[in-house]
This record gives structure tokens, C-alpha cells and sequence, in this order.
């Protein structure tokens, strides 16, 4: 049990229903498919026991396997840490420069953000990962960003077995065994095979090649944007909340000056806030190092002022069709079907006459608030088709006339 402690912590035996969803069995799938078949092809191409190079590929290809299923899992078992339900600032007078969740029932610490598929105020918010069916934040950043780090260099490893097997086999035996053509293998190792490699067996070990070179791929590109914003010790909200305030100031003109409050001013600096030698980063998840013309609330009343601007902004529609919030709805045309929004976030469903204030849209897509007629706690927000509304003559966010 002790052992198991040290290699992942859970918080709660129900975390492991995190396993039961598609992202982590096609992730886990991919690991497993690339690591077998890289094994298998080892014993065929590089037999680990007859030299030492073919030992010290063998036990680096393991090595690779332990330490991505290790950053895997605890990424996804460690969390990124959340808020304390119904949480405070300390001082009051602080409550006034931070965002109120009605879910959690408390404030939204300096740089948390509420996940809606977690269902609670998340620690330093990157996203939500539906491969680690969990959020990327405060407390497993490391992990996953070790995890986007180790898979690409696994999976080049296995990747070049994959190449070198299928090129020795083939090189063997051109047709498999269908045909008599003989090549001189001298160039090629002395020894005969302990598993045959079979028809069967190149087309695996080739499907595995291109789940390996696609993996390095996707998830090489994944670890390098995750660097950039780390060595600025941002988060990718964190990045869109600055563009947004850039966009605001411009808009306004208002001359401010916005400095991001994390950036502590050297990369090294900054890299180390998520890198630590313990495992476990720096800081309590609710107060954070912040450059010395910046205080903690800097980036939150920035956020209230991104809010505020967002309703004054926003645009008032109207529903002319009904929509039963479906993520592809054929019937309201092909388009509308092609180009739904590639996005986890929710739909809602609509009937005629509801009214909706939209903040932004693609050109065939819109997101927005649902007008509800009766007061509730929970807000009703997301995308709906752009055919299924039309624009009211009128802007009720700003309570003018639109001439």
C-alpha cells in the first residue's frame, strides 16, 4: 500500500472513474499498442540478451514506458488542486476584486477558474484535458508536462524499432515468403529470430509506426506550447485574459499600462514556480510571487473589468426556430452541421422567442447567455446555431436604441 502511495496519489477511491472515459482509453490504448509492439519488435530486430547495445535498448525502451504511464497518472490522480468549497479571502475588504461562484458557493481565488466538467473552482487553470479526464492546473502541471515531454521521445524510440525491424524483415525476405527472390543478408545480424515475423505482424508493427509518429507529432507540439507559456509562468486562460486586456485598453483608449503579474522577469525564475526537485510546486495554489509593480489582485480586476466590458459588449437576440441543443443538427443545414464549434463546450437548447446575448460566433455559430425568464443560481450559456436567431432591434445589455 505504501508503495502504491508513492507512485500515485489518490485523493478518493471514486478518482478512479476518471479511467472510464474515452480520453484516457485512447491514450492508454496508444501506450500500450506502441510499448507491446516496440517490445515484440525488439526481440525480433535487436535481441537484448546477445549484445550490449541490444540490452541497452531494451532497457531504455522500458524505462520510456515506466516514466510516461508514472507523469500519466499522476497527472490525472494528482489533480490540479481545487479551491475549498465556500472559500473567503482573508480580509473582507478583498472580496470586492474577485469573481463569486455561485456553483462553489465562494470566491474564485487569483488565478483559479470554475471547470465545468469538473465542477469546481480549479488552482492556477490551464485547461481541462479530456485525455487525462481531469484539469491541467496548479498541483499536476509538472506531470503533464512531463507526460507531453517523455511520450514524444518514447514514441521516436519505438518509432525507429518499427523502421528498423520492418527494414531488416523486408530486406530478409522481400515477399514474405511468397516468392523465391534471395538477397544476401551478410549486412544483416548473424542470428535467426526467436518470433517469427509474420504478414500479420508487419501490419501491426506498421499501425503501430503511425500511432508512434503521430503521437510524436501532436503531443511534441502540445509540449512546446505548454513550455511557452510556463516560461512565462502563464496559463493558457492566462494568455487569452491578456490578449482580452490588450483588446480592452485599445478599444477604450484608456491608456493603461498592463503589466502581467506572475512574469517574475527570468525564464529560470519562472520555470522553477512549476519544476521542482520534490515533485510538488510552489506556493498554496491561492497567494503567488507577483512582479514588483503588481499586487495579488492585479489580474482579477482585470478579469472584472474584462466582465463588465463582455456585457456591455454583448448583443441581444432573438430565437425564431426551436433547437434541442444537439452538437451536429443536420436539419439546420449542412453547414451548420460541418462546421459546428470543435469545442467541448455545451449547447443549449433553444425555443422560438427565448432571448439570448451573444458575445462572440463563428459564421455559422454563436455563444452566449440564455435570458432566463426566472431567477436561478445556475447560468445557461454556450452554442447555438446562428440560422436559429435573429438580432433585435434593440441592445438590452446597453439599454439603448441602435440607430
Amino acid at each position: 500500500m505504501n508503495f502504491l502511495s508513492t507512485f500515485v496519489t489518490f485523493q478518493n477511491l471514486h478518482e478512479v472513474r476518471r479511467l472510464c472515459h474515452w480520453g484516457p482509453i485512447i491514450a492508454l490504448s496508444v501506450i500500450v499498442i506502441c510499448s507491446t509492439m516496440a517490445i515484440v519488435d525488439s526481440i525480433i530486430w535487436y535481441w537484448p540478451l546477445d549484445t550490449t547495445g541490444g540490452s541497452i535498448n531494451f532497457i531504455m525502451l522500458l524505462n520510456w514506458t515506466v516514466l510516461i504511464l508514472y507523469n500519466y497518472f499522476n497527472a490525472m490522480f494528482v489533480g490540479p488542486g481545487y479551491i475549498p468549497l465556500g472559500w473567503k479571502p482573508e480580509r473582507q475588504q478583498d472580496a470586492q476584486y474577485l469573481q463569486y461562484c455561485s456553483v462553489c458557493q465562494g470566491y474564485k481565488a487569483p488565478r483559479s477558474h470554475h471547470c465545468r466538467k469538473c465542477n469546481r473552482c480549479v488552482m492556477k487553470m490551464d485547461h481541462h484535458c479530456p485525455w487525462i479526464n481531469n484539469c491541467c492546473g496548479h498541483m499536476n502541471h509538472a506531470y503533464f508536462t512531463s507526460f507531453l515531454l517523455l511520450a514524444p521521445l518514447g514514441c521516436s524510440h519505438a518509432a525507429i524499432i518499427f523502421i528498423m525491424t520492418m527494414y531488416t524483415q523486408l530486406y530478409e525476405r522481400i515477399s514474405f515468403g511468397w516468392s523465391t527472390v534471395k538477397i544476401d543478408m551478410s549486412a544483416v545480424r548473424q542470428f535467426q529470430p526467436l518470433m517469427p515475423f509474420s504478414v500479420p505482424a508487419f501490419a501491426a508493427s506498421l499501425f503501430a509506426l503511425g500511432l508512434a509518429l503521430g503521437t510524436t507529432i501532436a503531443v511534441g507540439m502540445l509540449f512546446f506550447i505548454q513550455m511557452k507559456v510556463i516560461l512565462r509562468n502563464k496559463t493558457s486562460i492566462e494568455s487569452w485574459i491578456e490578449e482580452k486586456a490588450k483588446d480592452r485598453i485599445q478599444h477604450y483608449q484608456t491608456g493603461e499600462d498592463f503589466t502581467f503579474p506572475y512574469d517574475l522577469g527570468t525564464r529560470w525564475l519562472n520555470f522553477k514556480q512549476v519544476f521542482t526537485w520534490s515533485g510538488t510546486p510552489k506556493g498554496d495554489g491561492i497567494e503567488w510571487p507577483v512582479h514588483p509593480k503588481c499586487h495579488q489582485h492585479t489580474l482579477t480586476i482585470e478579469q472584472l473589468k474584462q466582465k463588465a466590458d463582455k456585457r456591455v459588449r454583448s448583443v441581444q437576440y432573438r430565437a425564431v426556430e426551436d433547437y434541442n441543443g444537439a452538437c451536429c443538427p443536420l436539419s439546420k443545414g449542412f453547414q451548420t452541421f460541418f462546421r459546428t464549434p470543435c469545442t467541448e463546450e455545451p449547447r443549449i437548447p433553444l425555443n422560438k422567442g427565448d432571448t439570448i446575448l451573444a458575445t462572440r460566433g463563428t459564421k455559422w455559430w454563436m455563444y452566449g447567455d440564455k435570458v432566463l425568464k426566472e431567477e436561478h443560481n445556475k447560468r445557461v450559456r454556450g452554442w447555438f446555431p446562428r440560422r436559429c436567431v435573429e438580432k433585435c432591434h434593440y441592445d438590452t445589455a446597453a439599454n439603448n436604441i441602435v440607430h
